[in-house]
């Protein structure tokens, strides 16, 4: 098993659930079945105009051949393991490569190496006071320090690492974070952004599908809502149509009450990058399973 990167571009002629499965030609196949069961991060091309770079982690479950389209080849992702970076993680730091262990880094399925692979979770994920440590990694060190280091890093700092990964607060912080700078802190329902006097966003982050029903930890499930639409969300009184129309269930006592909280556009107020909207199969699931018609 290894570590290893995958590119991925929105709007490609591949097949791409980032959180699910990424679709691959069969010339990848190789490399692809040596990451089954381990660590990959997600890249976008240098040349995409405004590239995020590396932007979230995930695990591979298994490789499967497609069933739609003859010679490709579909990495699945194990479920609940996909997660994004914030902030993401630049292809070059004052001049250097960030992923430094690799003559070509061009090819889409690529491996990556131990080190490069903690540098870019310690960048994309970075720890603060409000995130619990899973045993002690060594000492935080800052990118200024990587680089004159070089790290080789050795088995029994890879397992923190990947424990870390699986550690349900870890990830609930992580998520929050992308999810509150994806939509700048704003409710997408009601458009408020109230900060409180120590500086911190009301606004929570909300998993469209729940991760106890198998949603993922990313962008495109989640949502940036205020407490009560939070709270109306999940009980299903409030949804979002394809479209991000705003629907109130007709099951609410006090409908005139929900309207007025409601944004002016009557739609939900969604980043401007279409990566980071909500994805219609998990507008579709919450339509299916919570919201009250």
């Amino acid at each position: 098993m290894t570590f290893g990167v995958f590119m991925h571009k929105d709007g490609s002629i591949y097949d791409d659930i980032p959180e699910v499965h990424y679709q691959f030609p069969k010339i990848y196949l190789s490399r692809a079945k040596q990451m089954v069961g381990d660590w990959i991060v997600y890249r976008e091309p240098v040349k995409l105009p405004q590239s995020k770079g590396f932007f979230a982690v995930a695990k591979v479950e298994r490789i499967i051949p497609d069933p739609d389209v003859s010679d490709r080849y579909r990495a699945i992702i194990e479920e609940g393991s996909y997660l994004p970076f914030e902030p993401t993680v630049p292809h070059k730091l004052d001049g250097r490569p960030v992923e430094r262990d690799l003559a070509n880094a061009q090819a889409a399925v690529r491996p990556l190496s131990p080190s490069d692979f903690a540098r870019i979770i310690a960048l994309g994920l970075p720890e603060d006071e409000t995130l619990p440590r899973v045993g002690e990694l060594e000492p935080r060190v800052t990118e200024n320090e990587w680089r004159l280091q070089e790290p080789h890093v050795p088995f029994d700092i890879e397992r923190p690492i990947v424990q870390t990964l699986l550690n349900r607060p870890f990830r609930d912080r992580a998520f929050r974070r992308a999810v509150l700078h994806a939509y700048d802190g704003r409710c997408a329902v009601t458009g408020w952004r109230l900060v409180n006097g120590g500086g911190r966003l009301e606004a929570e982050a909300a998993h469209i599908k729940p991760v106890a029903e198998g949603g993922p930890d990313s962008l495109r499930n989640g949502l940036a809502l205020s407490g009560t639409a939070h709270w109306m969300f999940d009980r299903g009184l409030i949804g979002l149509s394809d479209d991000l129309d705003i629907m109130v269930s007709r099951q609410v006592n006090d409908p005139a009450s929900i309207t007025a909280m409601i944004n002016p556009t009557r739609k939900a107020l969604v980043p401007g990058r279409e990566a980071e909207r909500p994805h219609p199969q998990f507008l579709a699931w919450h339509r299916e399973n919570c919201f009250k018609h």
